[in-house]
This record gives C-alpha cells, sequence and structure tokens, in this order.
C-alpha cells in the first residue's frame, strides 16, 4: 500500500479546493498532521475545517488526523475530537499507527 501520509504526497488542508485536491488523490483515505493543516484550521469560528470536513464528507473521503491528546486547541476541540470517535469519515487519532490501520480497507470494514 503506498503512503496515507499527506505529506509524502504534498498535500495540505488549507481550504475546501485542497479537500477537493485531496479527495482527487488517488489515495483511499489520508492521514494529517497539524504541519499539512490551515495554522488556523482548529480556530472553529472561521470555519476552515467545517468547509474541509464536509467536502470529504459528500465525497466519502475517509481521513485521519493525528493530534496530542494534550493539544492546546481548547475545549471545542477537545469535543469536535470526541464527537468524531466513530465517525465514518473523520476521525482523530493520537499517533500515525493507530490512524493507519483505521484507514486500512479491512480494519475500516469493521
Amino acid at each position: 500500500m503506498s503512503s496515507l501520509l499527506a505529506k509524502d504526497s504534498n498535500l495540505k488542508l488549507h481550504s475546501e479546493r485542497d479537500a477537493l485536491d485531496v479527495i482527487a488523490s488517488g489515495l483511499p483515505g489520508c492521514i494529517f498532521t497539524p504541519d499539512e493543516l490551515h495554522p488556523e484550521f482548529f480556530d472553529l469560528r472561521n470555519r476552515i475545517a467545517g468547509e474541509v470536513f464536509q467536502k470529504l464528507i459528500n465525497y466519502g473521503f475517509p481521513i485521519a488526523i493525528v493530534i496530542s491528546d494534550d493539544h492546546g486547541y481548547g475545549e471545542r476541540v477537545t469535543e469536535l475530537v470526541r464527537d468524531h470517535r466513530r465517525h465514518p469519515s473523520i476521525r482523530f487519532f493520537t499517533t500515525i499507527e493507530a490512524a493507519r490501520a483505521w484507514l486500512e480497507p479491512a480494519e475500516r470494514e469493521t
């Protein structure tokens, strides 16, 4: 399987347009770290994350976002992470290994 890491394919999520590039990448799913996200991605008031998430959900493209438990983005992001624990398209993980395991097709079926 090819690398699912966004950085290995020069993918980023800075806008809704970037979400379309991710969808068109040919990957079965993608793993993002904060380095590949817009600097204000987790400022939920600006709606960047919401617009990107909606586009990915509409196309059924799965992504995993890896951030630490002590991410420092605030309570609203902690709620977002909690709300996406079982989401079919967008999930948050604390390790790349856990994100990769979820994105592998056999694992996603469960």
